[in-house]
């Protein structure tokens, strides 16, 4: 099923797209979060692109196009997609192959509009001030209006009520999908295999914000590393790298170089009979992957890399406030050769950049979590 969004900013498009990404589980693609991404590169088109939201116009046809067709010839948006905020002129129209089931149109008026936006808690958008909100609710009357007329002549329009409670509108909207569209045009969509996506990447690196982030998408996640500090905190040893070592080595020694994967088999497996995606947080050696690979032969495994520069990462753990002093080259050295990690971080399916902020690498999470869910 392919469906578009349309409405004024602050219409509720974003809310509702996310509702209906997660009733028929296909993904949500927001043409404004795109660019708003872009707008905070660097760049010569990143300082463009920001210039011209802020000042409340619309990206020029040529480079949405170029945009959105780039992002729906991914493989997470083969089997449909909710696309909220293109086509957004007749040109886009003309130009947009992508065949379209059905166009929601959040009507909604201009005071409910500014009302919502201005009282919003995050006023952190640089296009939503006064004048450029103006702005945008004029060249939407002007270029998005026949659009909706366009698409209401084809019979794929369905013009819904957006000043209703959320449960209201969704409502309204599944209503209007109609049983009929539903049993012809959307089938059940069912994931062949369940997934292990295994978090790994040096100490610092980002592992516990990606586990936190997972968490937060109602994801169940199991720390491997949670095996050592429940021993210490346990036996109330010391949190040192050298306790932390000896207990790695002696693990090891008992169960082999999988042994982490070996102590928290019984939990995956739990997990992998209530979840579809299942979070492996801390996974090292090259010896755990192929275990989990041959022990979960029916279930893709995954690996999801961290990289982050190493006075960065000896300085997040310095101010951790616990186990603040597991830093340093001895520690890196033992992870990448004395535990084996090398192999796990060269194999990695998916390889995240985590130098910047926690709000950019949970963007990246979210385009790899995507990836994987709707794959």
């Amino acid at each position: 099923m392919k469906l578009v969004l349309i409405g004024i900013q602050g219409s509720g498009k974003s809310t509702q797209g996310n509702l209906l990404s997660k009733q028929f589980g296909i993904p949500y693609l927001s043409t404004g979060h795109i660019f708003r991404e872009i707008a905070k590169e660097k760049t010569q088109i990143g300082r463009y692109i920001k210039e011209t939201m802020n000042a409340g116009l619309l990206i020029p046809d040529e480079k949405t196009i170029e945009v959105v067709n780039g992002y729906l010839s991914r493989p997470e948006y083969k089997k449909g997609y909710i696309l909220d905020g293109f086509p957004r002129t007749m040109e886009q129209v003309r130009r947009f192959t992508n065949h379209i089931d059905k166009v929601i149109y959040l009507k909604i008026t201009q005071k409910e509009v500014l009302w919502r936006i201005l009282h919003r808690d995050d006023k952190t958008r640089g296009d939503e001030s006064l004048p450029a909100l103006k702005k945008r609710i004029d060249l939407f009357y002007k270029h998005t209006e026949p659009v909706t007329k366009h698409y209401e002549k084809e019979g794929k329009l369905a013009l819904i009520d957006g000043t209703q409670t959320i449960e209201g509108v969704n409502q309204e909207i599944l209503k209007s999908l109609g049983k009929q569209l539903i049993k012809n045009r959307i089938e059940k969509w069912q994931r062949d295999k369940k997934i292990i996506l295994c978090v790994t990447g040096l100490p610092g690196a980002g592992k516990s914000a990606a586990a936190d982030y997972f968490k937060r998408k109602g994801l169940t996640v199991i720390e491997f590393g949670k095996v050592i500090n429940e021993y210490v905190d346990k036996h109330s040893l010391k949190h040192d790298e050298k306790t932390h070592k000896k207990l790695r080595e002696e693990f090891r020694q008992k169960y082999g170089m999988e042994a982490f994967a070996v102590l928290n088999e019984k939990k995956i497996a739990a997990a992998l009979k209530e979840n579809d995606i299942v979070i492996l947080d801390g996974m090292r050696s090259w010896e755990e992957y192929l275990y989990l690979k041959k022990r979960f032969e029916k279930n893709r495994i995954a690996i999801l890399a961290l990289y982050a520069d190493k006075k960065l990462r000896y300085k997040r753990i310095s101010e951790r406030g616990y186990r603040d002093t597991l830093f340093g080259e001895r520690r890196d050295l033992d992870e990448l050769i004395g535990i084996n990690m090398a192999p796990t971080l060269g194999f990695a399916d998916y390889f995240i950049n985590a130098n910047s902020t926690i709000a950019d690498l949970e963007d990246k999470l979210e385009v790899v979590y995507r990836v994987i869910y709707y794959s």
